[in-house]
């Protein structure tokens, strides 16, 4: 009958713990939620963007979504018009500071940013 308590005892312990944790960890995810919102950003590049097509590009690429996921910031994929000086690009961020401050890091100019939202025309069949 001891060992019985015993286990019980440790049993309650055991999901008590379990709770607390589970409770705590729910409670820090609502203090932290972050809410994304959808821009376009619009940049000049007067001499061009000159991105290589090789593992040089791809490098260069990734560097820039590592830089951008510090400030929680997606780059989801650019326009890039056929003389490559002007780029419009789709982003998700919590703000447009966040984007103008990954842009500062990854040495990248930013002309303009707008929030925008998807208008899809298959989505009204």
């Amino acid at each position: 009958m001891k060992k019985i308590k015993s286990r019980m005892l440790f049993v309650i312990v055991l999901l008590l713990v379990f709770c607390f944790n589970t409770f705590s960890q729910v409670n820090a995810a609502k203090d932290s939620v972050i809410v994304i919102k959808r821009f376009l950003v619009e940049r000049t590049f007067p001499s061009g963007l000159n991105i290589p097509v090789n593992e040089e590009g791809s490098k260069i690429c990734l560097s820039v979504v590592s830089k951008n996921a510090a400030d929680n910031v997606t780059w989801i994929h650019s326009y890039v018009t056929k003389d490559k000086k002007k780029t419009f690009c789709i982003y998700d961020a919590p703000s447009e500071e966040a984007i103008r401050k990954s842009a500062k890091a990854n040495g990248l100019p930013v002309d303009n940013i707008t929030e925008v939202s998807v208008l899809d025309p298959y989505f009204y069949k």
